[in-house]
């Protein structure tokens, strides 16, 4: 298993980030490669992924969930086999430091390759980058919410 961790600071409140963090279904909106998602129960979901021609369908199912603070997952059908957390900090009234920490198996010999070459770290700070850009552009925001806790 290999590892990631990344962090970027959002300007929006510890809530807005969250809430929108929940709406699994808008991640293609600044995920690379993420196809589509679908929220099949309050704790599982389906994915869709391309990425570099090769594509890729898993459920994940949300291990942990506690509002403003974590969102944990794991794959449990399919192709991809990982793992993680995404956290999520007040750095003030206006400001959020999301955390996103993924244990993940690439596989095959291009995704090994890619992996020690730090593709898929990159990836995610790419991703994260999206993120910002896609919660701050809309004012803060969210496309919805879920407050449940898993």
């Amino acid at each position: 298993m290999s590892r990631v961790e990344e962090s970027i600071a959002v300007d929006v409140p510890v809530r807005t980030a969250y809430n929108q963090w929940t709406q699994f279904e808008t991640f293609p909106q600044f995920m690379a490669g993420v196809q589509r998602i679908e929220q099949r129960t309050d704790e599982l979901t389906h994915w869709v992924t391309k990425i570099d021609g090769v594509e890729r369908e898993f459920d994940a199912t949300i291990t942990e969930q506690i509002p403003d603070e974590r969102v944990a997952w794991t794959t449990v059908k399919g192709q991809a086999k990982q793992a993680g957390v995404v956290t999520f900090h007040r750095l003030d009234d206006t400001r959020t430091k999301v955390m996103l920490q993924m244990d993940y198996a690439p596989e095959g010999l291009a995704e090994t390759v890619g992996d020690k070459l730090g593709f898929i770290k990159r990836q995610v700070a790419g991703d994260l980058g999206r993120f910002k850009q896609f919660i701050e552009k809309r004012g803060g925001q969210e496309t919805g919410a879920w407050r449940g806790q898993v």
